[in-house]
């Protein structure tokens, strides 16, 4: 592939795990046991992988598959989300559940003889702010228990192969602290340039042979390829055809977050830290979150020469950068010299720029992104007029859950008059609608502050003040 790794293919992993493990639990063959507390031994396994992976990064694995076994399976079920919409073969949770043990174990066999078969994603679409469709795959219930699985002994080895500035999909991190790290980073680094990125539709374009290939310089269990290859190939189901293509992970699927940060960390983290770093004049950093990411640099000249050369990599992977979303932003403090200072760049649902704090001095703030306050807003007043008949206390619960929702993610530092301009539209919102309840006449101000007394909507407030 061009820029593979020195690796060292060692099979005795299994060995030297299994030193710990022996005797721990059932196989993929036997039947679940009863007594004594469960997943425990699975647990154990997993955390002899995690540690094996650690202390050796040049280690490929050979011999995972099997550790799949009942116990779990059951611990995954229980970490599925449950939710109402089935995959196509209509099996919801409950009535897997209803025969739990049983289920687990004929699912058991089939993976231990070669059986199992991916049932093909039902998609659905939603909306997205450019007035686009984005497409949605809902995974049979069956195909999530065994990602799931898949996931847990995936994620033991590529999380601590991962670096610090990759925090999407990830335990313990989110979006909340690579919007730290970024604002940090370019305070403490002098950054003047700063590359926003986007990748055009990275899980529909990820090619399955590549993407096995870069697994393989880590993971070369046969078992475990089969089944990724089995997910990838299991097609779409939309009004009733099935569709197959060569590129793109199961979107929805429990499995594609991981594969889609296993891919770029190869493709992007890797290779920055690596072969581009190295070789720049001055300071610069990367913080990612799946495929939207941004790069930071002193210098001019060193983001002029990582933009000509990310374009080349992801090409080399057969991905490109979304060209409306990418661009190069002049992202200095204000009276540093520079001939132009301040600049704006986007990144999770929020504008960053330069201002002053209440010291007078030039700090980095942020604000909602316009778009996202659009979208949130547009949403907030169709469900008002959708919703208007139906109770009021069942209207007013599901506006303070949406408020509340939104408040905790935006609610930061310096984005206080942001969400109160939300709170605000959200009152007038429900007013208006509630005044088209009846032909009887509307519900004045005077009359809409008595109730809203008694149904009142939750205040803004910051949530996350050191962000």
């Amino acid at each position: 592939m061009g820029d593979t790794r020195r690796s060292q293919t060692i099979s005795t992993e299994n060995r030297e795990i299994a030193e710990d493990t022996a005797g721990s639990g059932p196989m993929m063959s036997e039947a679940p046991q009863e007594g004594g507390p469960p997943w425990l031994y699975g647990e154990s396994s997993v955390a002899k992988i995690r540690i094996l992976a650690k202390s050796r990064p040049d280690l490929v694995f050979t011999s995972l598959a099997h550790r799949i076994d009942f116990h779990m399976l059951r611990k995954s079920f229980g970490e599925v989300r449950k939710s109402k919409s089935a995959g196509v073969d209509r099996v919801t949770a409950g009535q897997y559940a209803a025969n739990l043990d049983e289920n687990l174990y004929n699912l058991l066999q089939r993976l231990r003889r070669g059986q199992y078969v991916a049932t093909p994603v039902r998609r659905i679409w939603i909306d997205k702010d450019n007035g686009n469709k984005r497409p949605i795959g809902i995974p049979a219930l069956e195909d999530k228990i065994v990602q799931r699985a898949v996931y847990t002994i995936l994620d033991a080895i590529y999380d601590v192969d991962f670096y610090d500035f990759s925090h999407g999909f990830r335990r313990g991190r989110g979006q909340q602290k690579a919007l730290l790290e970024l604002r940090q980073q370019c305070h403490r680094q002098n950054i003047n340039w700063i590359i926003s990125a986007d990748i055009t539709g990275l899980f529909d374009n990820i090619d399955h042979e590549l993407l096995r290939e870069v697994i393989r310089l880590r993971v070369n269990d046969g078992g475990i390829i089969r089944l990724v290859g089995k997910w990838l190939n299991a097609g779409v189901m939309e009004g009733g055809n099935i569709s197959y293509s060569e590129s793109g992970t199961p979107q929805g699927g429990v499995i594609s977050p991981l594969l889609a940060n296993i891919f770029l960390h190869h493709v992007i983290d890797d290779w920055f830290v690596r072969e581009v770093q190295p070789r720049l004049g001055r300071r610069s950093f990367i913080i990612r979150f799946a495929d939207d990411f941004n790069i930071g640099c002193e210098l001019k000249s060193d983001a002029e020469k990582i933009m000509e050369a990310l374009a080349e990599r992801l090409e080399r992977f057969k991905l490109s950068l979304n060209k409306e979303k990418t661009k190069l932003v002049l992202f200095a403090r204000p009276g540093t010299g520079n001939s132009k200072g301040g600049g704006t760049f986007d990144f999770l649902g929020f504008t960053f720029y330069w201002g002053r704090s209440r010291r007078g001095k030039w700090v980095i703030k942020k604000r909602t992104n316009r778009k996202r306050k659009k979208r949130f807003l547009k949403s907030l007043w169709e469900w008002c007029g959708r919703n208007r008949h139906k109770s009021v206390p069942f209207q007013h619960l599901r506006l303070c859950q949406k408020l509340r929702g939104y408040y905790q993610y935006f609610g930061v530092r310096g984005n206080y008059e942001s969400i109160y301009a939300v709170y605000v539209c959200a009152k007038k919102f429900w007013r208006y609608w509630l005044s088209r309840r009846s032909h009887k006449g509307g519900m004045d101000w005077k009359k809409f502050d008595k109730f809203f007394k008694k149904y009142p909507l939750p205040r803004p407030r910051i949530v996350h003040n050191d962000v």
